[in-house]
């Protein structure tokens, strides 16, 4: 079964983000399904047809985690934003939580900033592990490298120049300002729940 592109429309005027800007992040988006997809399909065809020893299979195996991480670090992103944004709850367990491995959110908004102001581009992941019952601010340099393994990302922000250069041009600091006044926390009662 295909990947479908998610509609993100809803994100159009969200102030700090250009229409402009949003447009093009939705089609290298959508680029990401279609390539999710077709990767998927072509694998699919050589394993059917005896390739799986090829140089070719090999390499689009490899290919796949590009792709499919793209597809889903975006739809993480424009799904972890809203216009207006919503301020985090000081009563969840995810504040609390934030407090209490940072020292206070303030301290950790400053890190996830200094993670996503960094040179180089990427994404800016806040991951919980649930094995340990701990919050990391991560820089992940490619899709598909660098995450941290079983952890939970909660907040995602993308920092490949497409994110923020129509807008902002080398002015990364002012693109993550946006950012943070975009940041939609309403969070998931379940998800909140096994936060510790």
């Amino acid at each position: 079964m295909a990947y479908e592109a998610k509609n993100f429309e809803s994100l159009l005027g969200t102030k700090g983000f250009s229409d402009q800007l949003l447009k093009n992040h939705f089609t290298l988006y959508q680029g990401y399904v279609t390539n999710t997809n077709k990767v998927a399909d072509t694998l699919s065809a050589m394993a059917k047809e005896g390739k799986t020893t090829t140089p070719e299979y090999a390499e689009l195996k490899r290919r796949f985690g590009w792709e499919f991480n793209g597809m889903r670090l975006h739809e993480y992103y424009f799904g972890n934003m809203i216009k207006g944004g919503k301020a985090i709850d000081k009563n969840t367990n995810l504040y609390k939580k934030i407090v209490a491995d940072f020292g206070s959110y303030e301290a950790w908004e400053k890190d996830f900033r200094a993670t996503g102001a960094m040179r180089g581009i990427g994404w800016v992941i806040l991951y919980y592990d649930g094995t340990e019952g701990r919050l990391f601010n991560t820089w992940i340099n490619e899709h598909d490298g660098g995450h941290l393994s079983g952890a939970k990302p909660l907040i995602v922000m993308d920092v490949f120049e497409h994110a923020y250069m129509t807008d902002y041009g080398l002015k990364k600091a002012d693109y993550i300002e946006a950012f943070f006044k975009a940041i939609d926390w309403m969070i998931d009662p379940e998800m909140d729940s096994w936060i510790k």
